[in-house]
């Protein structure tokens, strides 16, 4: 029960997050879904102020790498709107960036004239994996907190809810699409 109760005081203790939103009277579904996006929420944090303190590189410039370290023949700026979830507008920006900057090169698509192919220049690559280094020993540090049976048995248990949410999204989907009279 102590260790209850301190991680309580610490969970309470920390800045205010989505989590404050609830109360013990909410559902536990409800409760559960704003303690993992609680969770998520500040790791990612951590992961944005780690990246700008010591590389001087944002989370998103980072995303875009990943997916081209990934990637090595490199990809359509289309791909990176679907993998990444954001616009077509943003990615352009980043790759300008990461352009003068050295790190990425774009390429006609030799299949469609129209297209663009971008990929990591050698220094981008080499600069990426020097990053990713640190990013995973974060990663590391931040879920330090728990066992590796621990672990595990969340990597399980969070598998479970993610194919009970694909298979709900894709029955929803299939209802919403047929037509109605």
């Amino acid at each position: 029960m102590a260790k209850y109760i301190k991680a309580q005081a610490l969970l309470h203790d920390n800045s205010i997050d989505i989590e404050t939103r609830s109360t013990h009277e909410d559902h536990e579904d409800l409760r559960l879904w704003l303690r993992l996006l609680s969770c998520s929420t500040r790791i990612e944090k951590e992961l944005r102020v780690r990246l700008r303190e010591e590389y001087n590189f944002t989370l998103p410039r980072f995303d875009m790498m990943a997916q081209l370290e990934r990637n090595p023949q490199g990809l359509r700026m289309a791909a990176f709107s679907e993998r990444l979830m954001v616009t077509c507008g943003n990615i352009t920006g980043l790759t300008n960036q990461l352009e003068r900057e050295g790190l990425l090169v774009r390429t006609a698509d030799p299949e469609d004239g129209r297209a663009t192919i971008v990929s990591l220049t050698s220094v981008g690559l080499k600069k990426f994996r020097m990053i990713a280094r640190s990013h995973e020993q974060w990663i590391i540090e931040l879920l330090g907190g728990m066992t590796k049976e621990e672990k595990q048995r969340m990597f399980a248990m969070l598998q479970k809810l993610k194919v009970h949410l694909s298979s709900s999204i894709r029955k929803r989907d299939s209802t919403s699409s047929r037509v109605r009279i």
